[in-house]
């Protein structure tokens, strides 16, 4: 049964929390970071509200929930999109029996009232107009303001908030009033390979060690290459990989193929080789490319079908003769 709440005489229904286990592996600087942001040295002291800025899938709001429930406090996170509306944000009016209007609190709002932590995930996806509604919480005022309810609710001491937000360029620009009510930014980098591994086991127990090699070493490989996958990327190119592996019992696939088939399924046929992928983003964005392909997992290096054997100079003279064919004014343009 949900649980209400009476301010001013107006009744409001409660959000429930999370209760996802969220553990943190790994990067326990970052971690210690957002508990000393939700810390307060003295009666006058307030909590800041950080934001966590990173890929998508590397961890900002598993980092978040581990904080709070390192606080022992309920977790409360709050899913912002492109179309989130203020009372979407804060209160909204919900028609019940007898045609009755009732109120129900976000997930913010409830972190507001009963002293928790809200993550506002993927910040930068939301709206200026709903920025708008939190600027006196986030500062020091800390309170909303719900038109619709006709409140003013105050938050706890209690409460914190933090704000993860996406390197990406599906999101809106955060007006700088916002952004300077959102201080300090926590960047999360990828894992290193043993935090990246324990990761790994930690949500597959039950996956094979060789499987975990592979999506590790394919993991590590593409964060040193900058590409953008992460080990949510990982945790589901090896999820499927055991799957496919017992759905087909009567043509058993090899350890290898299954693999590649997810890496395939998961993360597209480009991924199939990082060097090459990592060679086209060097090239669009004007930098130097990066060495180590994904088909060093399936060709030794002196096989004919390893993908860097066609770029091998084999001392021959086609080189020569393909070299003739251009001055350097015309190499320079092939490769602009």
């Amino acid at each position: 049964m949900k649980q209400t709440v009476e301010i001013d005489g107006v009744t409001l229904h409660l959000s429930q929390p999370d209760v996802t286990k969220s553990d943190w592996i790994g990067q326990s600087e970052v971690l210690s970071h957002i508990l000393a942001c939700w810390l307060t040295v003295d009666d006058r002291d307030l909590p800041l509200t950080p934001r966590l800025v990173g890929t998508p899938g590397i961890g900002k709001t598993s980092l978040a929930m581990a904080a709070a429930r390192q606080r022992k406090q309920d977790v409360y996170i709050f899913q912002c999109t492109a179309d989130t509306r203020p009372e979407d944000l804060l209160v909204t009016p919900v028609v019940g029996d007898g045609s009755k209007i009732m109120y129900h609190a976000s997930t913010l709002v409830t972190a507001m009232i009963t002293g928790g932590i809200c993550i506002l995930d993927e910040g930068n996806r939301m709206n200026e107009k709903s920025w708008a509604s939190l600027a006196p919480l986030l500062d020091h005022r800390r309170y909303i303001e719900s038109i619709i309810a006709g409140l003013t609710i105050p938050a706890h001491r209690n409460f914190c908030c933090a704000v993860t937000m996406n390197e990406d360029e599906s999101t809106f620009e955060i007006p700088d009033y916002i952004l300077s009510r959102l201080q300090p930014t926590l960047t999360l980098t990828h894992p290193a390979r043993e935090d990246e591994l324990a990761i790994l086991k930690y949500h597959l127990p039950f996956a094979e060690d060789s499987l975990l090699q592979l999506t590790v070493d394919f993991l590590q490989q593409s964060h040193a290459l900058k590409l953008d996958f992460s080990t949510r990327d990982g945790i589901n190119v090896l999820r499927y990989a055991i799957k496919r592996l017992a759905s087909e019992k009567k043509h058993p696939l090899g350890l290898d193929q299954a693999w590649r088939e997810s890496v395939l399924a998961c993360l597209g046929e480009e991924a199939i080789n990082l060097n090459e992928m990592a060679e086209k983003k060097q090239r669009y964005s004007g930098g130097n490319t990066l060495p180590m392909g994904l088909g060093d997992f399936f060709f030794s290096p002196n096989e004919t079908l390893h993908p860097d054997a066609m770029a091998t100079d084999d001392g021959d003279d086609d080189d020569e003769e393909y070299d003739d064919d251009f001055d350097d004014e015309d190499d320079d343009n092939r490769f602009a």
